[in-house]
């Protein structure tokens, strides 16, 4: 888990310009064979599945993965443009995940906050979509700049991507990721302040020094 760890590169922060646009691909993906495949559409994994039962390590064909929630307001506005990825794409595959449902999943790759979309090569995680502009056409230039992969030109958001399979109308629920980061920051915060009293008053003559 800590070789998987190892392997997210953080995407620069401005990949859409002509520059980036210019480079090499950053990673060599192995596109699908589609012959036969009439509908192209994002699969959401649900409480039972597993992730990495939907990877497969021994490939080097890549897939999208979005950790989302379904009360975050930002993964409800993502929704719309990453249902319509599959169109733009339809020789990569799209996963999504409900964080809160996969908290292990969550903490393994680095998911503090949601939307989260991490690129997967095989079963190792290449790099992270970084954007606070989470459109179609960001999301485009990002996998084009890892990729070299371009996409179809007539792909655009759809009345049917507003309506799934991802939810873009909010659910009302507990951000039980955020409550788990806050109550780990507060706990480290405690700890440290115990241990940090422990020690000072286990060094000889600190007690007096503070009287002085």
């Amino acid at each position: 888990e800590q070789a998987v760890l190892e392997t997210v590169l953080p995407a620069p922060a401005e990949e859409s310009n002509s520059t980036d646009s210019a480079k090499a691909p950053k990673v060599n993906c192995e596109e699908r064979n589609i012959t036969g495949i009439d509908r192209f559409t994002l699969q959401i994994l649900n409480v039972s599945q597993d992730l990495m039962e939907f990877l497969n390590p021994n490939s080097s064909d890549c897939t999208l993965v979005l950790f989302y929630t379904p009360w975050c307001r930002f993964s409800a506005s993502l929704a719309p443009h990453f249902n319509s990825l599959p169109r733009a794409f339809p020789t990569l595959r799209f996963l999504a995940l409900d964080a809160s449902q996969h908290s292990s999943l969550s903490t393994r790759f680095g998911t503090v906050a949601v939307p989260n979309i991490l690129l997967f090569q095989g079963a190792k995680p290449m790099a992270r979509f970084n954007h606070t502009d989470r459109t179609l056409e960001t999301l485009k230039d990002f996998i084009f700049n890892q990729t070299g992969i371009e996409a179809k030109s007539d792909v655009a958001v759809t009345e049917e991507d507003w309506e799934g399979p991802l939810p873009s109308v909010l659910t009302k629920g507990i951000d039980w990721l955020l409550l788990f980061s806050l109550l780990f920051l507060a706990s480290f915060v405690m700890y440290a302040t115990v241990r940090t009293e422990s020690i000072r008053w286990l060094i000889p003559g600190q007690e007096h020094e503070h009287q002085e």
